[in-house]
């Protein structure tokens, strides 16, 4: 039996064009990239002609195009240590989520807490002419300092205002932080004092809290150590850390945690060995995330103004994108400070 091979018809690629656009609404070119960049800018006339147009042809700009041809496009770059973290991925979609009203698109890239790899992240960023670029934090490689600081793109460092910056930075004080955690345990009249967090070799905004909550207990003269362990934060690093704790170390009865997500395994953990939370153990987390005002006992927690960074973050950098150059800031450290919330466990 002869088998016939079917030849495999390949759809021709070939895109739609500007020009094609101006020609069907019957406007010029140039009108129809005014349109894209800054609508308002053309008569609502014309604005209805090109949009029908752009529908029927199914007309996609090109961004890579347009941000060549232009001073900058209208994309943020966001680079955070993981998306896996609650309170980082909550806070990006309120940064994406207001960007967005105001026409300017975002790409995301994780770091993983390497400054290595947010080097290679922020060259690729730079490439793209973006109207901004958003990092995490104020440590960063020479190369990048060197890099952001001779380009004409606004960035903006948060989550840390314990540096010189770049341009701007909008956050908070880590150590304080840490220091507040702690003073919340020795005011319950805790005597022995843990620190439990995650990579806390690779997160330095983690070592400056478990430093913060260290000067807190050495100045009230009480037992100070810390936990830390390898693997990304999640309840599991909370379980492994309380058995560490309850095997290596006496007469513990107070726990500051890294994140909520560790502390929410520890209160799973002494449930498990009948710990008694916080007559037997008080813990304090950070980030304030929604479970801790539901879990049994509710955690008490530091709570961070997401909201607020995030519209700080939009301000500078539409202030900057709108005047294409780097915004005179009159205050390029902005700290939002923070609160803790306290509950049942602490």
């Amino acid at each position: 039996m002869q088998i016939v091979k079917k030849s495999r018809i390949r759809r021709k690629m070939q895109s739609v064009t500007m020009k094609q656009v101006a020609e069907l609404s019957r406007v010029s070119p140039s009108t129809v990239s005014l349109y894209l960049r800054k609508p308002e800018a053309v008569s609502e006339k014309a604005q209805e002609k090109i949009q029908n147009a752009i529908d029927t042809l199914g007309y996609v700009p090109n961004l890579i195009a347009g941000g060549l041809a232009a001073a900058r496009s209208n994309v943020v770059s966001i680079i955070v240590p993981s998306l896996r973290t609650a309170f980082f991925s909550q806070w990006v979609n309120r940064v994406e989520r207001l960007l967005s009203e105001h026409g300017i698109q975002t790409l995301i890239g994780h770091s993983e807490y390497s400054l290595d790899r947010e080097e290679r992240l922020v060259k690729a960023a730079l490439s793209w002419k973006p109207a901004g670029i958003v990092l995490t934090g104020v440590q960063h490689t020479d190369t990048v300092r060197t890099m952001l600081a001779n380009s004409e793109v606004p960035v903006v460092e948060t989550w840390d205002i314990d540096g010189e910056p770049i341009d701007t930075s909008v956050g908070f004080n880590h150590k304080e932080v840490g220091q507040k955690q702690c003073q919340q345990l020795i005011d319950r009249g805790c005597k022995n004092i843990v620190f439990v967090g995650a990579r806390l070799q690779e997160d330095s905004r983690a070592r400056m809290r478990c430093l913060g909550s260290s000067e807190a207990a050495i100045a009230a003269g009480i037992a100070f150590t810390h936990v830390s362990d390898l693997q990304p934060a999640s309840t599991k690093v909370g379980v492994r850390a309380l058995n560490k704790i309850v095997s290596s170390f006496k007469d513990v009865d107070g726990i500051v945690c890294s994140s909520d997500i560790i502390a929410l395994g520890l209160l799973f953990e002494c449930q498990r060995l009948a710990i008694k939370v916080p007559e037997d153990m008080a813990i304090v987390g950070f980030g304030d995330l929604d479970f801790a005002e539901t879990c049994n006992p509710g955690l008490t927690s530091i709570k961070l103004n997401f909201d607020k960074m995030a519209a700080i973050v939009t301000e500078r950098l539409i202030s900057s994108h709108s005047g294409l150059l780097k915004a005179d800031l009159d205050t390029p450290v902005v700290d939002i400070g923070f609160e803790l919330v306290q509950r049942d466990s602490a």
